[in-house]
């Protein structure tokens, strides 16, 4: 497994990485098949694994915290905070990205995790009502009191990044060493603005939902019916088959397959080799369920794709464009209520 170097932070991390976020009652809920499959991982090379306090309401962690014992040391381990455990009910003072809540979220992934250290901390989404400032006080405390390596963010956008490094230059912070969002065939918005301001500022980018949450896997197609059954209840809006950008995808999807084919590959390795392509990108985070999803996935390691077949994707789907936008999982508040846009 190739490994790369994180951003600035001088930590080697394996081109994919394992995400968790399918492990525990949100897909696999038996805990020793999950621990075989992380360790299938390991052993395969993948040394990243990434889980958040909110997957399975903490349940991830605590899979992660048995699967690793007597592994801890093999691996970079990532979680994030910032929604309540328990998501969606909202509790005061139990979520966002204020110093009460992120002290508290970090004390309880932790113990959850069963780890006295958290290799990469990372906000999961941008918090409109908290400054920045106090964001970044608060980790820069946990990094000196050696409970986090490394922060960094999640769903955040370019200007957001460049605030963020502005006040940490100001007020003598530690900066984010990385930023994670969603990267896929389907899903290329962040080629305009994101990825190069990542590349300007030296910021490690980790991508999930390569596959789009199914749609390039190759099981989603014309004429077929969407199993919304599982997680997939949870996530339906994505495979509303009214909305135009899902429509768009039916027909790109027919098109990647014959490119596929004729690269000698399939879809799904298409789609994984197109997002670790990118020059910017430290880790493609994976997100199998089963052992033998997870070897299918691993088998694209190695895949290379030649500049025709580069090109002929920008031409089945145009370059920084988000088919449907809401496979982003986050609109920036002042699109997300009207009343904002109004005043």
């Amino acid at each position: 497994m190739e490994q790369r170097i994180l951003g600035r932070t001088g930590i080697s991390v394996s081109k994919f990485a394992l995400g968790t976020m399918h492990l525990g009652t949100w897909g696999n809920p038996d805990h020793e098949d999950a621990a075989r499959l992380i360790n299938r991982a390991i052993d395969a090379g993948i040394n990243l694994i990434d889980t958040a306090d909110m997957y399975s309401n903490g349940e991830s962690e605590e899979i992660l915290a048995k699967a690793l014992r007597g592994r801890r040391d093999d691996v970079v381990l990532a979680t994030k905070g910032h929604f309540p455990v328990g998501y969606p009910e909202v509790r005061t003072n139990r979520h966002g990205n204020s110093r009460l809540w992120i002290t508290k979220a970090v004390e309880d992934s932790l113990r959850r995790l069963g780890t006295d250290y958290i290799d990469l901390y990372q906000i999961h989404r941008p918090d409109p009502n908290t400054d920045i400032d106090e964001t970044l006080s608060v980790l820069s405390d946990l990094v000196r009191a050696g409970k986090i390596m490394a922060i960094g963010s999640s769903g955040f956008s370019a200007e957001q990044l460049v605030e963020a490094r502005w006040v940490a230059q100001q007020r003598h912070h530690i900066y984010f060493s990385t930023e994670q969002s969603p990267y896929s065939l389907f899903v290329r918005g962040i080629e305009g603005h994101l990825l190069p301001t990542a590349q300007r500022y030296g910021l490690g980018v980790l991508t999930w939902s390569p596959l789009n949450s199914g749609w390039l896997t190759g099981r989603i197609r014309q004429g077929q019916t969407i199993d919304n059954q599982g997680f997939r209840r949870m996530i339906s809006h994505k495979f509303d088959l009214s909305l135009p950008g899902n429509q768009r995808k039916l027909d790109a999807v027919e098109s990647l397959i014959a490119l596929a084919d004729q690269a000698g590959s399939s879809l799904t390795h298409l789609a994984l080799a197109f997002v670790a392509n990118h020059p910017v990108v430290s880790s493609v985070i994976l997100g199998p369920r089963t052992i033998e999803q997870l070897d299918d996935q691993l088998a694209a390691a190695d895949l290379q794709l030649s500049a025709d077949v580069l090109d002929e994707i920008d031409r089945i789907v145009t370059p920084g464009i988000d088919l449907n936008p809401i496979d982003t999982d986050y609109q920036q508040p002042a699109l997300a209520d009207a009343a904002l846009r109004r005043r």
